[in-house]
């Protein structure tokens, strides 16, 4: 049911956008209600997650500090794992968004004999970082249908994608690097009994939608051609606020489309998230400088406190004769 569900789910999803367009013939409704809807739904989702998120009350300063801080003279500092300034901070979030630094020292346990062996174990580390520079580019590439002129930068990550001049139309290096690395983390969670045993649906609905949408979008491109036209005019509309739909473009396009328009709609409540999260971790957004400079609660509220001279005061008599030491006589 884990697997079987989500994977119905964007079976059902398909469907419905394939019914609704060539049964129903409601155009109107995939092509421009939805994505402005979608998009709607993502960007106030997003906003209120992070903003609930940076609410939240930090009451102790708890970086990741997994290298050598900042000490005496002649001891080298780990600036990047353990940053006391702003600057190393920044320079850690870089390279933690971009290459994954932290998964990189992903670590395996298996038992040998009767023994307990630890190793690295970069599959996953390579396989995420596949896939997110993959999904990048791929996004950055569609910019074309956004645009006119076509920036000059698209143009040349579309260049660098199909430099292999593989086919007609060319083959994008990406799209096979796409779907290789969401089987791999798909397998991943099926293989590994550890993986499998924690999974859930909510762990393998994004998995298979994302693959739908990069299996529709290749469907798409290499087998069942739609109008290209039609495509930039509808995308152009959208972005100018002034949608045309055709009827003519095809079923492979709106089934493409209310993929991702459902994937937009399902990003903010998910566990994708992650991708605006790791920016509000403290684990990762604070400098381990608690030594330096004291790390205030901003979130503290005035408490009435109850001092030891008040408390002896209070309770002289009854201390004086129980035998306990005061402090001063009064």
């Amino acid at each position: 049911m884990k697997i079987g569900t989500p994977l119905l789910a964007v079976m059902v999803l398909a469907l419905v956008a394939w019914t609704g367009t060539q049964v129903l013939h409601l155009n109107t409704l995939f092509g421009i209600i939805l994505p402005y809807t979608a998009l709607a739904v993502f960007l106030a989702g997003f906003i209120y997650r992070v903003v609930r998120w940076a609410m939240s009350p930090v009451p102790f300063s708890i970086p990741t500090t997994c290298g050598q801080q900042r000490s005496l003279p002649w001891i080298k500092q780990d600036k990047i794992e353990n940053p006391d300034d702003l600057w190393g901070v920044i320079g850690r979030m870089i390279l933690e968004v971009t290459l994954f630094r932290s998964l990189f020292r992903n670590t395996v346990t298996e038992k040998r004999g009767e023994k307990l062996a630890f190793g690295s174990a970069k599959w996953l580390w390579f396989g995420s970082l596949l896939f997110h520079w993959s999904m990048l580019f791929v996004i950055l590439r569609h910019l074309r249908f956004f645009t006119d002129p076509i920036p000059f930068v698209v143009q040349g990550i579309e260049s660098l994608d199909s430099f292999l001049q593989v086919g007609v139309p060319l083959l994008y290096l990406t799209d096979v690097f796409l779907v290789a690395a969401l089987t791999y983390l798909f397998l991943r969670r099926v293989v590994v009994p550890q993986v499998k045993y924690i999974s859930l649906a909510a762990d393998y609905f994004p998995l298979f939608l994302l693959l739908g949408i990069a299996v529709s979008g290749i469907l798409m491109r290499y087998f069942f051609r739609v109008d290209i036209v039609e495509v930039k005019a509808l995308a152009m509309g959208l972005v100018h606020l002034q949608p045309v739909v055709s009827a003519d473009i095809g079923a492979i396009f709106y089934i493409h489309l209310f993929l991702i328009c459902s994937l937009f709609a399902y990003f903010p409540w998910s566990k994708l998230m992650h991708a605006g999260g790791i920016f509000m971790s403290p684990t990762r957004n604070l400098a381990n400088n608690s030594r330096i400079i004291r790390y205030i609660n901003p979130w503290n509220y005035k408490v009435k406190t109850h001092t030891y001279d008040e408390y002896e005061d209070e309770f002289r008599e009854k201390m004086r004769k129980a035998g306990l030491p005061l402090e001063k006589e009064g």
